[in-house]
Formats: structure tokens, sequence, C-alpha cells
């Protein structure tokens, strides 16, 4: 009888379960992303900013060529359905507040300083 799932489907689910627990960075998990084209251009920077790190909703515009589209980089950040593979929780507001959070804000909290601490006791 065929498994129901590619092997390479148990090392995904490991990775994500070994960077929940705070041990190890995310690695590479194929996604099937659906958005608008600027969405997606969000998306793939947030996946560029590395684990522990921030930027404000001002320098994701900036860095996407989009300067002026800071509330628009909010919108695609609220419109992602794929929390921690699309890593949202990494954009705040430009004055250091949190801003908002498809999951609330404890969680995006929560996730932030997960990441901050896996990368101080990163070789």
């Amino acid at each position: 009888m065929a498994k129901p799932y590619p092997p390479e489907f148990a090392a995904w689910m490991q990775s994500l379960a070994s960077y929940l627990e705070g041990e190890r960075a995310l690695g590479r998990i194929p996604l099937a992303l659906h958005g608008t084209a600027f969405q997606l251009k969000v998306w793939r920077y947030l996946q560029t900013i590395p684990a522990g790190s921030v930027r404000s909703y001002a320098e994701v515009a900036a860095a996407i060529g989009q300067p002026k589209a800071a509330r628009a980089v909010a919108g695609a950040c609220a419109a992602n359905r794929i929390a921690v593979m699309i890593p949202c929780h990494r954009v705040i507001r430009g004055d250091g507040g949190l801003g908002g959070y498809r999951w609330g804000l404890e969680r995006k909290r929560a996730l932030l300083d997960a990441e901050r601490g896996a990368a101080k006791t990163a070789p």
C-alpha cells in the first residue's frame, strides 16, 4: 500500500516542528502561494528577512521598489494566510510598535521573542 505523503513531507514537518520548538531556523519548505502580484512580491521579500530581525512596513515597501506603498504592504501582510512560512510577524510599525497581526499580537511577540532567543544561542 502506498504511503499517503511523499518522503519529503516528513522532513518538512520535522523542520517546521524544530523551528516552532526554537531548536533551529526554518528550512526550505515549498509553498504554493496564491495572491495578487503585489502580495506575492511582498511575501517573497518577507521570506528573506532573517529570523529574529524585523523591518518596518515602509522598509519593506522601499525594498520591493514601491516606497510609497507602506499601507499596501500592511494589507499584504494582513492577507497572508500562512503564518510562520510567510513571516509577516517580522514586519512592525515605523515607530517600533508591533502593529497588527492576523493571529494576535501575543503570538507575534512570542514568535519574535523565540526567533531572537534562537538567534542568540545559534553557533
